[in-house]
């Protein structure tokens, strides 16, 4: 069974772990992140844990049975609190792909954003030769709304407005 978390301290090694594992798979589709980011991944756990206590962000990961993290869903750049809106984020391990995982996430994470997080909507950017993530926004009901260039790749921004409800834990 696959658990959706709020990221934590104890998810270091996992998290760490996990964008090893996956780091070529996640650069045929999204930028990669540099030999930096690994070199100094635990400050920047820490730096990033620090702004989810903050409220500027909430961090989840999808976590095994086992402890093996098979996936990430953020919401990050929290814009205007009064406004409520952030960008919605996500990547999953080669090895947990065309399961459903990655739909089920976002929706909860959607859910959790608008009850517990309070926030109002959503917006998330994929490359137009990522299929799948465009199938997982479409899914979730976000809306194309234009262009855009990611790192000279073409790709589209979309959007998710969102309704209150209760929240999940």
């Amino acid at each position: 069974m696959v658990m959706l978390e709020r990221l934590r301290a104890d998810h270091a090694a996992a998290v760490l772990a996990f964008e090893r594992e996956n780091r070529e798979w996640f650069a045929r589709s999204i930028p990669d992140r540099g030999d930096a980011w690994f070199a100094e991944f635990e400050g920047r756990h820490r730096a990033l844990l620090a702004e989810q206590e903050a409220g500027l962000l909430h961090l989840h990961v999808l976590v095994e049975d086992d402890g093996r993290v098979i996936g990430r869903v953020n919401l990050v750049d929290i814009a205007d609190p009064a406004r409520g809106t952030a960008e919605l984020g996500y990547r999953l391990a080669e090895a947990a792909t065309g399961r459903g995982v990655a739909t089920a996430a976002v929706a909860e994470v959607c859910r959790r954003a608008a009850g517990a997080y309070g926030l109002s909507a959503l917006t998330a950017v994929t490359t137009l030769d990522n299929p799948a993530s465009r199938a997982v926004l479409a899914r979730n009901d976000f809306t194309p709304v234009g262009d855009i260039d990611l790192d000279g790749r073409p790709g589209t921004r979309y959007h998710r407005p969102l309704t209150p409800g209760p929240a999940s834990r």
